[in-house]
């Protein structure tokens, strides 16, 4: 026998009701907003650096926590020449995630660049041109006729130190004795009167440069004095600026004094054909970590929530967007 309800107890019940079906939407949008599928998994590639570079060492910290917050993820570190390969390696597929300087992406024009996307900003990279203590250069502009370490080519460094030998005047093909080889190099042939000179763009302070200092007499060049030069050659050197790298930067050095210079930021960056869910995840990992990777990369400690979404010339990927989201106050 049907039992009818009374006609108040029916509009309760279709209240109920309603009330459960919002209810309801609101955890399904909730799921889908929040990355409510399951965990992230598999194998992801991130690209780094040289050996004796910040980037590596950023990228080893890293894994470490990666390990921890996703481990379903299998991460695997490849090092590179630096930025340019980096953002090639992206665009190509044939890399996760990696660093990479703003310049260095801005300049990729190549197969996938309109598919790089970026999850946060990270620190700034410091321009540093190192000589000998007893060295008469003084500016960039003193560099004529003599023997360079500029980077690999391909490298991020040897993509700076072009611009700033343009800046200062000099041909790079004719004016300077350029040795096109990297930081793993480059100190030794300082040591050894193999180089006059050598530039270095890295996160401070660089591993290499402070184990130079501690066996090898050296002081940093100012380059302050190429900034306006620098700044109207156009492209890519808008995202170059001012800086100076402080005096307890290389406490190797005797005597230190702050030196003014040039600074790129660097940007954590993937593609869009990334898993939402996983860059989620990897973004995440490098905002919280912060502290614990700044203990042993100084630089990390510059990684800041309020400045991480400045990802220019990229776009935010949807998932670290989502992560800034979840974490507005």
């Amino acid at each position: 026998m049907a039992v009818t309800l009374p006609r108040l107890d029916r509009r309760r019940a279709l209240q109920s009701a309603a009330a459960g079906l919002v209810a309801l939407g609101l955890l399904l949008w909730w799921l889908l907003a929040t990355g409510g599928g399951p965990a992230p998994s598999g194998r992801v590639t991130f690209a780094t650096g040289v050996s004796t570079g910040v980037y590596d060492t950023y990228g080893r910290m890293l894994e470490q926590d990666l390990a921890r917050d996703l481990p379903d993820v299998d991460v695997r570190l490849e090092q590179s020449r630096g930025s340019p390969e980096n953002v090639e390696r992206l665009a190509r597929g044939r890399a996760t995630f990696a660093i990479a300087a703003t310049d260095a992406v801005a300049a990729y024009q190549g197969e996938g660049a309109d598919q790089l996307r970026a999850c946060a900003r990270l620190y700034d990279d410091y321009m540093q041109l190192v000589v000998p203590r007893g060295s008469s250069v003084r500016s960039a502009r003193d560099l004529k006729h003599l023997r360079v370490g500029v980077g690999d080519d391909g490298s991020g460094v040897q993509l700076i130190t072009r611009a700033l030998i343009k800046a200062a005047g000099l041909d790079f093909e004719r004016d300077i004795r350029a040795e096109r080889v990297g930081i793993d190099t480059m100190p030794r042939l300082l040591r050894q009167g193999k180089l006059d000179a050598f530039f270095w763009s890295g996160g401070l302070p660089t591993s290499a440069v402070r184990t130079l200092a501690r066996a090898y007499p050296i002081r940093l060049v100012q380059l302050g004095d190429l900034t306006g030069p620098l700044h109207r050659q156009g492209g890519v050197t808008r995202y170059y600026r001012a800086a100076t790298v402080p005096a307890d930067a290389y406490e190797e050095i005797r005597r230190p004094e702050p030196v003014k210079t040039i600074a790129v930021p660097n940007l954590l960056v993937t593609t869009d054909r990334v898993d939402p869910d996983l860059a989620e995840g990897v973004t995440r990992t490098v905002i919280e970590n912060r502290d614990r990777i700044g203990a042993t990369v100084h630089a990390a400690q510059k990684v800041d929530l309020r400045t991480a979404v400045f990802t220019d010339p990229l776009a935010l990927h949807q998932g670290a967007a989502r992560y800034y989201r979840s974490v507005k106050p």
